[in-house]
C-alpha cells in the first residue's frame, strides 16, 4: 500500500506543443504518463474547436521523433500572428485544466517539458502556482525514458532537499513544543482520535502488528502470518482517513530511528 502514499519526491511533467498535451507523474526513478480525463481536450483543435483559427492550421512537426526538431506550420494564407493566438489559446486552456484536475488535487510540483520557443508563452499565460520555474527543454516523447528521468530529476533535486529538510524541522520543533513524538504507541493512539496532521513513515521499514479498532491500541504480531498487517502502512492509512498528510520518506533523511514520526494537530 505504501507505493501509493506521497513520497516527497513525486512530481509531475507536463508535455506540451502546438498540437497536443500529455501529462506524466514521476519520481527519482521512474515515469509515467497519467492517463487524462476522458473530457479534458488535449489537442488544439479538441481545446479550441470553433475559436481555432480558419484556415485550418496543420503542422508538418510538433517536436516529433527527430534531433533537433522544431515546429513547422503550413497555413494556407494564416499569418505567424495567428498561429500565436491559437497557441496562446491552447496553452491558457491547458494550464487552467491540469491545475483544476490534477495539480490542486495532488499538490505535486509541475515541470513544463516544451521546446525553448513555447515556454515564454506557456509561463506568460498559466497561474499554476505548482508550476516550477525551471523547464524541460524538449518534448518528452522526443528523448529516451531514462534521460527524461534524469532531466526531470535536476530540476527537481534541490526543492526535494529542501522539502525533506523543512519536514525534519518541523517534527524538531513539533516534538520540543510537545506537539510530535515517534513513539508508534503514541503515534496510533493519536491517528486513532484524529489528532496527527503530518506523519513521516521510512520508505522501506516494515513493523508487524494490528491496530485495535476499539481503543486505538498497538496489537503486536508476527509478519511472517498471513493474516499479520504492517503496521506503518495501517497508520498512514489511518491518517489520511482523519485527514492528516503522510510523507515517506528514505532512511537517511528520516528524523528518527523507530521509522515513523508524527506532527500533532493539538
Amino acid at each position: 500500500m505504501r507505493q501509493y502514499l506521497q513520497s516527497v519526491d513525486r512530481y509531475h511533467i507536463l508535455g506540451v506543443n502546438l498540437h497536443e498535451a500529455k501529462l506524466y507523474e514521476g519520481n527519482r526513478y521512474s515515469i509515467t504518463e497519467v492517463p487524462l480525463d476522458n473530457e479534458m481536450p488535449v489537442t488544439i483543435e479538441d481545446a479550441l474547436g470553433e475559436e481555432l483559427t480558419e484556415p485550418h492550421l496543420t503542422s508538418a512537426s510538433y517536436g516529433g521523433a527527430g534531433q533537433g526538431t522544431s515546429s513547422m506550420f503550413h497555413g494556407h494564407g494564416s499569418k505567424n500572428d495567428e498561429v500565436d493566438k491559437d497557441a496562446e489559446k491552447f496553452f491558457r486552456t491547458i494550464s487552467t485544466l491540469i491545475h483544476e484536475k490534477y495539480s490542486k488535487p495532488s499538490g505535486l510540483p509541475l515541470i513544463l517539458a516544451t521546446l525553448p520557443e513555447h515556454k515564454n508563452m506557456f509561463f506568460k499565460v498559466s497561474n499554476n502556482s505548482l508550476l516550477l520555474e525551471t523547464s524541460i527543454d524538449v518534448v518528452p516523447e522526443t528523448v529516451p525514458r531514462e534521460k527524461l528521468i534524469q532531466m526531470a530529476w535536476e530540476i527537481m533535486e534541490p526543492a526535494y532537499l529542501a522539502e525533506l529538510d523543512k519536514l525534519s524541522e518541523s517534527f524538531s520543533q513539533s516534538k520540543n513544543d510537545k506537539l510530535g513524538s515517534d513513539s508508534i504507541n503514541e503515534i496510533s493512539k493519536a491517528a486513532f482520535e484524529g489528532r496527527v496532521d503530518t506523519l513521516l513513515i521510512e520508505a522501506d521499514k516494515i513493523v508487524a502488528g494490528k491496530i485495535d479498532p476499539e481503543s486505538g491500541k498497538i496489537k503486536g504480531a508476527d509478519i511472517n502470518q498471513p493474516d499479520t498487517d504492517d503496521l506503518l502502512d495501517d497508520l498512514g492509512e489511518l491518517v489520511l482517513k482523519m485527514g492528516g498528510k503522510v510523507k515517506i520518506l528514505p532512511q537517511d533523511r528520516m528524523p528518527v530511528q523507530t521509522g515513523i514520526a508524527a506532527i500533532f494537530r493539538y
